[in-house]
C-alpha cells in the first residue's frame, strides 16, 4: 500500500498556514533590523535563527542526509510532543509504545488526550513478532514509538526494520543512546520508509544535556510539517553556537565515549561480584539496569550517601537504573555498595 502522509496528519494541522519570520527571507547581514521589536542594545538582543540552519547543516554532514530532512527541537521532549500533536487527533487516536520504555511518550500522549496501547516486552526486553502482529490486527494506533537502545532497559531492539515495515502509520525510532551501541542508526532507512522518523539528541553521548537540543530525521515532507508547527525561535542563539562548536571537536567526543564505555564494563564486572546484586541486564547505553534483592532499600541507602539513582519504572520490580559517571563517582558508588 502506498504511503500518503496527508492520510495521517490531523485535519486541522493540514489547514494551518505557517508562520514565517520576515528575516527568513533575507540573507543580507548588513540589513538594519527594525522588524521584530527587539531591544537595539545588549549581547543577546537579537532573535536566533528560527530554522537553526547552520546546525541542521552540521547534522546533515554527520549523518549523511540532506539538511531539509532535519528538524531541531528544544530537547527531544519537544519533538515527541510536536510529532504526537501533528498526527494524533485528541480524544480519538492512540499511540503504541513498548513496555517498559521511555515514559515521556505516554506522558505527551496523555497531555494531547490520546490513548496509549502498550506492547509488553519479553523477558529479554525484546518485541515478540507474533505478539506484535496480533496486536496490529486490533490496534488503532497511528504512531509507534520504538526506543533503541531502550530506556530504561539499555538493550537495542532486534529486527527493528521488520517492525517499521509492517506498521501502518508513523514510526518514531528514538536513538538517544545510539552512539553507545554497535548498532547502525535507522537514519539509513529513511529513503526506504517514508513513514519513519528518527530522533537523536546531544544530551547523552555528546555531553550537552544543558543545551537542550533534540534532532529529528525524516522525509522532507514530515520535516517541513514539524518545522511549520514548532515555536518560531525554539533553540536559542547561544545554544546553537555552543552546539556547533562542540560538534566540531571530535577528539573530545571520542575520548569521552571510550572512557564511558570502559567504565561501563568495569562497573558491570565489579557489581556482579556483589551478593546484593541479583542480575545486570546487557546494556548498549551509558547506564546499567540492575536487579537487587531489595532495590528500594538500596536506593535509600545510596541516597543517604549522597548518590542519586533511578528507581521509578513501575514494571521493573527491584531494579535500579544507574548511570555511568566519572571515575571518582563510579568508585564512590562501588565503595558504598560494597559496604552494605
Amino acid at each position: 500500500m502506498e504511503f500518503k502522509l496527508e492520510n495521517f496528519i490531523r485535519p486541522n494541522i493540514l489547514d494551518l498556514k505557517p508562520y514565517h519570520s520576515l528575516r527568513e527571507s533575507f540573507q543580507d547581514e548588513n540589513l538594519v533590523l527594525l522588524d521584530a521589536n527587539e531591544n537595539p542594545f545588549g549581547k543577546f538582543n537579537r532573535y536566533p535563527d528560527s530554522k537553526s540552519q547552520k546546525l541542521r547543516q552540521k547534522f546533515a554532514e554527520i549523518n549523511g542526509v540532506k539538511s531539509e530532512q532535519i528538524f531541531i527541537g528544544n530537547g527531544s521532549d519537544e519533538l515527541i510532543d510536536l510529532i504526537i500533536r501533528a498526527f494524533g487527533t485528541p480524544g480519538k487516536d492512540s499511540i503504541m509504545v513498548m513496555n517498559p520504555s521511555f515514559v515521556m511518550y505516554e506522558f505527551y500522549a496523555k497531555v494531547n488526550d490520546l490513548k496509549v496501547e502498550k506492547l509488553n516486552l519479553n523477558q529479554d526486553f525484546q518485541i515478540d513478532k507474533a505478539d506484535f502482529e496480533k496486536k496490529l490486527k486490533t490496534s488503532k494506533a497511528k504512531l509507534l514509538f520504538l526506543c533503541s537502545p531502550n530506556n530504561p532497559t539499555g538493550n537495542s531492539i532486534e529486527n527493528i526494520e521488520y517492525f517499521i515495515s509492517i506498521f501502518n502509520g508513523i514510526v518514531v525510532v528514538d536513538e538517544a543512546y545510539i552512539e553507545f551501541s554497535k548498532e547502525i542508526s535507522t537514519v539509513k532507512l529513511l529513503n526506504k520508509y517514508p513513514n519513519l522518523i528518527v530522533l537523536k539528541t546531544l544530551s547523552k553521548a555528546f555531553g550537552m544535556a544543558g543545551l537542550r537540543i533534540g534532532v529529528g530525521f525524516s522525509s522532507k515532507e514530515i520535516s517541513d510539517l514539524i518545522m511549520m508547527m514548532k515555536p518560531p525561535y525554539n533553540v536559542s542563539s547561544e545554544n546553537q553556537k555552543l552546539a556547533l562548536e562542540s560538534l566540531s571537536n571530535s577528539t573530545d567526543f571520542s575520548e569521552n565515549m571510550d572512557l564511558i564505555l570502559r567504565e561501563r564494563e568495569k562497573l558491570n564486572t565489579e557489581l556482579l561480584n556483589l551478593e546484593l546484586v541479583k542480575k545486570i541486564y546487557p546494556s548498549d547505553a551509558n547506564f546499567l539496569l540492575i536487579e537487587f534483592a531489595d532495590a528500594e532499600l538500596i536506593y535509600k541507602m545510596l541516597l543517604e550517601n549522597k548518590i542519586l539513582t533511578s528507581l521509578r519504572h513501575p514494571s521493573l520490580e527491584n531494579c535500579l537504573r544507574i548511570s555511568v559517571g566519572t571515575l571518582e563517582e563510579n568508585e564512590n558508588l562501588l565503595t558504598v555498595l560494597k559496604s552494605i
